[in-house]
């Protein structure tokens, strides 16, 4: 099979469509009114810049280190929540799903299906997603090189799904650090969309653990812009954003996590970059 990048429409937002657009929210449903909260502010933000946005936020977190973490409202509650950002803030929603048994219920909810990173080589539950009808964002694997994504992009359209993008979140070797290849983008973005996460990509997974307490991982946000920019530069279709209004007090992920006040300015330079490309594209 011949793959070539498909553009689709989720709500307002067209995917793979040389428009740039953002995948934002906090890592964990952590309430009600911060969901709803959270949606509003980056909302806001998006809509005075002419940012398309996705909301995102996990009902459950079931690859978390340790089992002491929080992993959220679970999927009753989380869909609730989900269905009324959707309805009332009128917004486009993501979510993980992590088991084959979930995904029907998890479809009639959200927009676009996403397979968490870890996950990304489970055949059902990628052909699960597929079957669903819905919008399918596949997180490659910290362990996958970008050329084999291509095997799982093939499990979507195979199943009748061309609304299939990927994300990039970098890769680990082992050692409480992620390295981000930016050429995997430009080897993805040749057989599908492809969305830069730049929050993962500044992890430092299970770094803040102890005995004490339960395995954390740590960050490195200072770093968001500067690989946001650089993915942006290379030419990818979106960008993924972990953004959280008080990141110290995150229920997870808060050390990696962008903090609201400064979406505004990330947002900015990610346009900037983007039109200084088109202006080059454009000019004899």
């Amino acid at each position: 099979m011949r793959l070539l990048p498909t553009s689709f429409q989720v709500g307002e937002v067209r995917i793979g469509s040389g428009n740039l657009f953002l995948i934002a929210g906090p890592c964990v449903i952590e309430s009600e009114e911060h969901a709803l909260r959270m949606a509003e502010i980056i909302k806001g933000v998006t809509r005075a810049l002419g940012f398309p946005f996705i909301f995102k936020a996990s009902y459950d977190k079931a690859n978390r280190t340790s089992l002491r973490s929080f992993r959220g409202p679970g999927i009753k509650e989380g869909l609730r929540i989900l269905k009324k950002i959707k309805d009332e803030v009128q917004l486009p929603v993501l979510t993980d799903v992590h088991e084959v048994a979930d995904v029907a219920k998890v479809a009639e909810v959200v927009d676009v299906l996403q397979i968490p990173a870890f996950l990304c080589r489970q055949t059902d539950l990628v052909v699960a997603a597929a079957l669903s009808g819905r919008a399918v964002n596949i997180k490659k694997g910290q362990f996958v090189s970008p050329w084999d994504m291509r095997h799982t992009v093939e499990k979507c359209r195979e199943a009748g799904n061309t609304q299939v993008f990927l994300t990039e979140r970098g890769t680990s070797f082992g050692y409480n650090n992620l390295v981000v290849d930016m050429r995997s983008l430009a080897i993805m973005r040749k057989f599908a969309p492809v969305v830069f996460d730049a929050t993962h990509s500044v992890q430092l997974p299970s770094a803040q653990a102890d005995e004490k307490g339960p395995a954390v991982s740590g960050g490195q946000p200072e770093f968001i812009p500067v690989l946001a920019r650089a993915a942006v530069a290379a030419g990818v279709d979106g960008v993924f954003l972990e953004v959280h209004d008080n990141p110290k007090e995150a229920k997870s992920d808060g050390a990696n996590a962008l903090e609201s006040t400064k979406l505004r300015e990330v947002l900015k330079e990610l346009l900037a970059v983007r039109q200084a490309l088109d202006v080059a594209r454009a000019t004899p």
